[in-house]
């Protein structure tokens, strides 16, 4: 990304945090000013885990944000490259990402049409994230796609009271190179009515990979400007990336990782007699994407404060492929004849678009009254994309490249409204309510690859309720809720099956926390009763991305538990585990030519066991050693538990050493940090897919099921280290 360009709106406006009686203080807290709305605290009745931006700077090296959160409880993440840098993914309660709601400052970031988020477009974006909050299952009402498997607010950086500037180094297997800048001005004005403040950020990253050809060069940029009195806060956000990452979303067979667990099929070219002959150079995905959030807080006074948020998104880019012997009539070429002989395939490279504009507007309004807190908020996005697709070049049939070979156009409106109430009964009794009305239409018009032509209009209206008890006792807290969830089916799933219908999700959580100076539990009960879930068939588009279809009913039913254990003042322990059982219910599924009853069978990658460990040890002032753990139960890739669908339990185990020098002089402190990745060498699969298809041919009176699998693989035993020197 070269260049943002800033557009700042002025507009009247509502405010911030409703338990903030003055916007300046020693320390201005933005994490709560722009996410409240979106957020819960430790009271109410729903499961949640927060990270602060000391534990998201101790382990981060330059692995995206999944990879910082895989120790969370029942969170797996996923790596295509490897060794987490690149795309990555995750998953929570066994629902893959495009389930998990994320937000940035209260703003969507969920891709409106595949419903995932690419991380790999905010290279390095954990460095401007002030906080982090995951709620397992349906949570509270937030904005965008809904929140099936979870939803993950993100906080960027806030204001800091003085001046600052960091210098940030690290590196490691794989030619793996992180730098990055941030800056500070720290708050300008004196006794004059506003004030003012600037921050950034400059990162680039660069990796091979642990998969063969899997690189990546990332480059980044975040910048903010804030102006703000005692009652109002106006805060400018410019943030966004530049990713360039050779294709290794193809994954590999089973002979393939037993053999050769790097290799990468993206590329492959082969000769007129079918023999590899090498790999295409510039088998990339090219993509930039920019951010622009203008948020305005304005506190009322009698407790009254409110949020306006506008915000932009551009996405352009392409991924780029090599294909052998492709068929002419894909792409509108016409039959030529070469010596007498008809050519109708060519190899050729071709690119494929997307170009998108996603703008809208966020807003809450929150009310502090005596025993009652109440935010009524919501959202108005629209979405603008195009698909195209062409052919920079041809060995046959030149003449039509640079032309389009299909093109076709999303667009989405999504609307929604709630308002939030918590009542204290007394001391020991709180209730809550959310009531959400989320309205989302849908369109795609235009001529797809095959070409075919296509064309949909889908809209629904979704209400989403949401009730909850607490009960506090001493140490202890109980809680109980109820959240009603709806969800859409994204495009693949529109494109793969004209008769997929929305989803309904009934969950339902049952808790108990503790804590203690020294110890502090949380459990939970829950079950979430699906209505024609949109489930994983284990398959997956040309793109990599994973194909859903309706089941009808089915289940989850798990028990989580998280502690925190403090043994003296230098030795913590931080388990967390997730036991559950997740059904489709009377599983029918056309096999071998007939509609069998597979009966109850696991839901697709929902692992029966996830359990995670931090044991932190500081043997000396500022220094640092953490050993993390990761253990995944036994998964399948597809519905119906086939054994060559099964994906196999691992365990794997990171290092983490830390140590910070801090001095009274210019340069305030230097952190060199070292992370060592799989200490134990595992080789493991976090990942794959899953295919079926009816063989016609081989015996016209026998239908047989033919069944494949592909796998991605996890870096080995890897290292990073770094540096960062702040001033």
């Amino acid at each position: 990304m070269k260049q943002f360009t800033v557009i700042f709106i002025l507009c009247a406006c509502f405010s911030g945090y409703a338990q903030e009686k003055s916007i300046l203080n020693d320390t201005i807290n933005l994490d709560e000013v722009l996410v409240k709305a979106t957020r819960v605290d430790e009271k109410a009745p729903f499961v949640n885990s927060n990270i602060t931006k000391e534990e998201i700077e101790s382990r981060n090296l330059g692995q995206d944000i999944p990879v910082l959160l895989n120790f969370l409880p029942n969170v797996v993440s996923t790596s295509d490259a490897g060794n987490g840098i690149g795309y990555t993914g995750i998953r929570v309660r066994g629902s893959d990402a495009t389930r998990v709601n994320v937000t940035i400052n209260g703003i969507p970031l969920n891709d409106s049409e595949s419903h995932g988020v690419f991380w790999v477009n905010l290279p390095d974006f954990a460095s401007s994230t002030q906080s982090m909050q995951l709620q397992r299952g349906v949570g509270s009402s937030t904005n965008g796609a809904g929140a099936f498997g979870a939803s993950l607010s993100l906080s960027t950086n806030g204001i800091q009271e003085e001046a600052y500037g960091e210098l940030g180094f690290s590196g490691g297997s794989f030619n793996t190179l992180k730098a990055n800048i941030q800056f500070g001005s720290g708050i300008i004005g004196g006794e004059g009515k506003f004030k003012s403040e600037f921050t950034g950020r400059i990162s680039t990253i660069q990796s091979d990979g642990y998969i063969d050809r899997a690189s990546a060069d990332l480059r980044s940029v975040y910048l903010s400007a804030s102006i703000f009195s005692e009652k109002t806060l106006i805060k400018a956000i410019a943030f966004g990336g530049h990713e360039v990452t050779y294709q290794a979303w193809y994954g590999i067979d089973e002979q393939t990782l037993e053999t050769n667990r790097k290799y990468n099929p993206a590329g492959e070219i082969y000769d007129e007699n079918g023999d590899l002959t090498g790999f295409y150079d510039n088998q990339v995905d090219d993509y930039k994407q920019d951010h622009y959030q203008l948020h305005v807080n304005h506190d009322f006074g009698n407790d009254w404060t409110g949020n306006l948020a506008f915000h932009y998104t551009y996405g352009r880019g392409f991924y780029e492929q090599y294909e052998n012997d492709a068929d002419f009539s894909v792409y509108g070429f016409d039959p030529i004849n070469i010596d007498g002989e008809e050519i109708n395939a060519t190899d050729l490279v071709q690119r494929k678009w997307l170009d998108n504009h996603f703008y809208g507007t966020t807003f809450s309004v929150l009310k502090n009254f005596d025993k009652v807190n109440v935010i009524i908020g919501g959202a108005f996005n629209e979405y603008d994309g195009d698909h195209f697709g062409e052919v920079i070049w041809a060995k046959y049939g030149s003449e039509r490249t640079n032309q389009k070979f299909y093109d076709n156009t999303g667009k989405k409106t999504d609307f929604n409204i709630y308002a939030k109430a918590d009542y204290s009964l007394n001391d020991n009794w709180s209730l809550f309510g959310d009531l959400q009305y989320r309205y989302v239409n849908y369109e795609v018009d235009g001529i797809d690859e095959g070409p075919v032509a296509i064309g949909l209009k889908d809209q629904n209206n979704f209400f989403n309720p949401k009730f909850g008890v607490s009960y506090f006792l001493d140490k202890s807290s109980f809680f109980l809720s109820y959240a009603k969830g709806h969800k859409e089916p994204k495009r693949a799933d529109y494109l793969a099956n004209s008769e997929v219908k929305p989803e309904s999700l009934d969950d339902f959580e049952l808790g108990w926390n503790y804590n203690s100076e020294n110890f502090r539990l949380k459990t939970n009960v829950y079950y979430m009763n699906y209505v024609d879930q949109l489930v994983l068939t284990g398959n997956i588009d040309n793109v990599g991305n994973p194909i859903a279809d309706n089941i009808g009913k089915s289940y989850r039913l798990g028990l989580e538990i998280d502690a925190v254990i403090r043994f003296n003042e230098k030795f913590s322990w931080q388990p967390n585990l997730a036991i559950s059982t997740n059904k489709n219910i009377d599983k029918y599924y056309k096999f071998d030519g007939e509609l069998t009853n597979f009966g109850n069978t696991n839901l697709s990658f929902s692992p029966d066991f996830i359990a995670g460990s931090n044991i932190r040890y500081e043997p000396l002032k500022n220094l640092q050693i953490s050993l993390l753990s990761k253990y995944v139960g036994v998964q399948y890739m597809s519905n119906i538990e086939l054994e060559a669908s099964k994906l196999d339990a691992y365990f794997v185990n990171d290092l983490h050493v830390s140590y910070e020098i801090t001095t009274n002089k210019l340069l305030k402190s230097i952190v060199f940090s070292g992370l060592v990745n799989n200490l134990f060498n595992v080789k493991y699969v976090s990942n794959g897919y899953f295919y079926t298809y009816d063989d016609t041919w081989t015996d016209p009176d026998q239908v047989t099921t033919i069944t494949g699998a592909g796998y991605y693989p996890q870096a080995e035993i890897n290292f990073l280290l770094g540096i960062n020197l702040k001033f």
